[in-house]
């Protein structure tokens, strides 16, 4: 009996499980995130690397042999025009000029000898002639005798910072020898190179706003504090490389720029109307990009797109898209071409809001 009723009661609760009504869970169907390109005007960051030179530049050497008596700056000392650098010892220099000029008094005395007795007739007309010859000629010597003596004291040409010195007090310096090397760091040329489209597009801005005003990140990614003026190209193009050099002046009156420095030029270029989509919205498939648009029956399409210029986190379209697309943002890889999505619209302009644009 009791076998019975224990197989009664399991009957029971199997009836009622089985005859349960079974509830369907609808899965929410997922939403994708779809925005259009927004058009704006931008601008757009060029950077060239770049090397920077001294507007002045120059070896300073000896012009005269001897030994090297003096040296009166120090490496990366400043100095003014004038001032002395170096003295070569100047005993055989001074020597030279004595001689010349005791020659000098000498041809003067026979030529004030020569011209009473010219006058009377007592000596020829060309022996006069002679001796002012004489005269003319040891005052010539006397001249480059003085020359030979200035060359002995070296002094700056024009204000600069003293480089590395290449001789020591008292060495024996040969007619030529490099002694260090001035610069005139006042102002700084900085040479970069650009390509042929570049150049012709930077020659019609400067038709439409005037001289091509640069900005210079030094070494350390820091901005240089002060703008440059691209004042000169070269004539010719690098049939190697098809590139051209641009040459930009910057004002350094502190000195921060020093001769060989690199750094890289930064050239902005406004861009009217320009078309803007986030780079998240893009694939790539074999080095092309593509995204995808939502057509007017909610079916994913793949399009090749070509871009024009790259801002941080948004790239700026040269075709593939007009304003009126719809593009996928978020989900890409969660798609399939030609599959039907739902989907939830966000204006492009408050997509753009929550990424780095660089706009006016």
């Amino acid at each position: 009996m009791k076998r019975i009723l224990m197989f009664l009661s399991l009957y029971a609760i199997i009836c009622h499980t089985s005859c349960k009504p079974k509830t369907e869970k609808k899965e929410e169907a997922t939403k994708f995130l779809v925005t259009s390109p927004a058009v704006m005007d931008t601008t757009i960051t060029k950077e060239y690397v770049s090397q920077i030179r001294s507007i002045r530049n120059t070896e300073i050497r000896t012009q005269e042999k001897g030994y090297l008596q003096g040296i009166y700056v120090d490496e990366g000392q400043f100095v003014k025009k004038g001032q002395l650098l170096f003295k070569i010892m100047p005993q055989l220099y001074e020597a030279e000029m004595e001689k010349s000029q005791a020659e000098v008094n000498a041809a003067e005395i026979e030529v004030q000898n020569t011209q009473p007795l010219a006058e009377k007739n007592i000596v020829s007309k060309n022996e006069l002639a002679m001796a002012k010859a004489k005269l003319a000629k040891a005052k010539a010597e006397l001249q480059l005798s003085k020359v030979h003596l200035a060359f002995t004291e070296i002094r700056a040409p024009f204000d600069g910072l003293i480089d590395r010195l290449h001789m020591k007090l008292g060495s024996l310096v040969e007619e030529g020898e490099l002694l260090t090397d001035l610069s005139d760091n006042s102002q700084m040329w900085v040479y970069f190179n650009v390509s042929e489209q570049e150049y012709l597009n930077y020659q019609q801005m400067v038709k439409a706003q005037g001289k091509l005003k640069v900005s210079l990140r030094m070494a350390n990614h820091e901005l240089f504090e002060h703008t440059g003026v691209v004042k000169t190209i070269e004539a010719d193009f690098n049939n190697e490389t098809g590139n051209i050099a641009f040459r930009a002046t910057f004002p350094n009156p502190k000195g921060l720029l020093r001769n060989g420095e690199t750094g890289s030029v930064q050239v902005t270029d406004p861009i009217k109307n320009a078309m803007l989509i986030p780079q998240k919205a893009t694939f790539e498939v074999l080095e092309k990009k593509y995204v995808y648009v939502i057509d007017k029956d909610n079916t994913v399409k793949s399009r090749e797109i070509t871009i024009a210029a790259e801002l941080p986190h948004i790239f700026i379209i040269k075709d593939g898209l007009s304003t009126g697309d719809k593009i996928l943002l978020e989900g890409l890889r969660q798609v399939k071409e030609n599959e039907k999505i739902e989907y939830r619209f966000e204006k492009p302009e408050e997509v753009l809001s929550h990424l780095e644009l660089y706009a006016e």
